[in-house]
């Protein structure tokens, strides 16, 4: 229940802060949505950050990686995921699941979006 938890309490705080940043960033005289750019890049970042300082020497308890990976990033962002497992494909030289998860995931989410967009219609 503590890992529920701790999860929980990341997510919430990373979920208001991503808000807070695409209410910020988010201008409607541009046609780029800059607040959710930025929580991508720095969600990816961090998450690279805070993998490696968990697999480096044990720097992170499994309750903070916990807490930050899954709870925070995982509000904050789930490109900062997402990002990771192709960076963990690229890392292995695993080119074909890669390209089929990247691809996969960009065009299905977009096909998603649509088929959400036509079911509520």
């Amino acid at each position: 229940m503590k890992q529920v938890l701790l999860v929980f309490l990341g997510g919430g705080i990373g979920s208001a802060l991503r808000f807070l940043m695409s209410k910020w960033l988010n201008n409607n005289s541009y046609n780029l949505p800059f607040g959710t750019f930025t929580v991508n890049l720095i969600g990816s970042l961090l998450i690279g950050i805070l993998i490696g300082l968990a697999s480096r020497n044990n720097l992170l308890s499994n309750n903070q990686t916990l807490l930050l990976v899954t709870g925070f990033c995982g509000g904050f962002t789930t490109f900062s995921a997402f990002a990771f497992e192709n960076y963990s494909f690229l890392k292995s030289v695993d080119i074909s699941s890669f390209l089929i998860y990247t691809l996969g995931s960009i065009i299905l989410g977009i096909i998603a979006v649509f088929l959400g967009f036509f079911l509520v219609k």
